[in-house]
């Protein structure tokens, strides 16, 4: 791969601006992921959908992944309008949200929500387009910068966490659109990017990316550890209950699993391992994690398991980054993030459908599911670790 020429570093105080009103929003973005996560689900049941809807309503967000999303992506990178795709993505959230929370019936619900994640599943890979981007420019670290995110998540679930108690189940679904309020106005505060156009030294096809042995192997390893967290994000919450457990502890296992994701980004410019075997750790961390679970554990043993979200989430989205900002060029990084996010999508809509079935079977079997996705993914990632150090780095440095 042709490496490109540096783009200047911003003077400091650009630098400072740049990442606190990203943080700022990547902190809004992820409360709406810290109130939807844990407890979407826990609405659809409440408003009365079963458990085989709600697996299938719950793979809308993955099959626009891999369907309209990388369009989405593509058409802002191809128009220059990053920023501008960001802001129009987080207004109609709030909209879909609104329309989601006035459906009842299982069919009706799930076509407002898919048409809702037309355009609320494409905010978080541009976001981390945006950020790679400004990691170039400012030479800031992402670690740091996406901390914020789990942060607000943390916030986000203890709150909704604490409503669960206090109000109906069936209202939860407003607590979400609040939220995609806030985050919809705190977008209007992001500063705009440099125009590529001028900075890009080297044009490269981005059909190429699709043909690269290199790029497949980081989206696809990485699809497969993360979307091995596809039981836990739907059923957990549910399962937890079933068990007697509390809203207000439930929202504290989740709590401690963000705790150590932030502990993991904050500490990652620290780290002097390699990209690829930051993911390949990650993934086996996965395997332990799922086979625990799968065990029915007691809450003090979940509690400690549930730390390991620090390294089976964590450290893989902190491993898959670093590759990425090294190998994909700057110009194209929105490209790169949309194909990212269709791999992982694909993946993990097959895999929501078919939790929900074999949830409604075999209970907490199905992490074993879960553990074989991840161990895939690391065994994937260790084969393709040569290509990893042979590449060239892509002017995309900084992170």
């Amino acid at each position: 791969m042709a490496p490109e020429r540096q783009i200047p570093i911003a003077s400091h105080a650009a630098g400072r601006r740049f990442a606190s009103r990203l943080a700022l929003f990547y902190g809004a973005v992820f409360a709406v992921s810290g109130t939807h996560l844990p407890f979407f689900s826990v609405w659809l049941k409440a408003v009365g959908i079963d458990a085989f809807w709600i697996g299938i309503i719950n793979a809308v967000p993955a099959v626009t992944r891999f369907t309209t999303l990388p369009f989405v992506t593509g058409l802002a990178e191809k128009r220059h309008a990053l920023r501008g795709t960001m802001i129009l993505t987080a207004f109609a959230t709030v909209l879909g949200f609104a329309l989601v929370g006035m459906q009842h019936q299982p069919l009706r619900l799930l076509l407002v929500y898919a048409a809702t994640c037309v355009l609320w599943s494409p905010t978080v890979p541009l976001t981390d387009a945006y950020a790679l981007r400004g990691v170039a420019r400012h030479g800031l670290d992402y670690g740091p910068l996406r901390l914020w995110g789990s942060a607000a998540f943390v916030v986000g679930a203890l709150a909704c966490g604490l409503l669960v108690d206090i109000i109906a189940a069936h209202e939860l679904i407003w607590v979400i659109v609040a939220v995609t309020a806030l985050a919809a106005a705190t977008s209007l505060l992001l500063q705009p990017l440099d125009d590529m156009r001028r900075k890009a030294v080297v044009v490269r096809d981005h059909d190429g990316l699709l043909r690269d042995p290199v790029f497949l192997a980081i989206i696809v390893s990485a699809a497969l550890i993360q979307g091995s967290h596809a039981a836990y994000y739907t059923f957990a919450s549910i399962n937890w209950q079933a068990h007697g457990l509390g809203g207000l502890t439930i929202a504290g296992l989740w709590t401690l699993g963000v705790l150590a994701e932030i502990l993991v980004f904050a500490l990652s410019p620290r780290f002097a391992l390699d990209p690829w075997l930051l993911v390949v750790i990650g993934g086996l961390s996965a395997v332990v994690r799922w086979s625990i679970t799968a065990q029915e554990p007691q809450v003090a043993v979940l509690a400690v398991v549930q730390l390991g979200h620090g390294l089976t989430f964590g450290l893989t989205q902190v491993g898959t980054m670093g590759q990425l900002v090294r190998h994909v060029p700057v110009h194209l990084m929105a490209r790169g993030q949309g194909y990212y996010a269709a791999a992982g999508g694909l993946l993990t809509s097959i895999t929501y459908v078919s939790v929900g079935a074999i949830y409604a079977r075999y209970g907490e079997g199905v992490y074993y599911l879960m553990a074989a996705m991840a161990g895939a993914g690391a065994f994937l990632m260790w084969l393709a670790r040569h290509r990893f150090t042979s590449q060239p780095q892509s002017g995309a440095s900084g992170g």
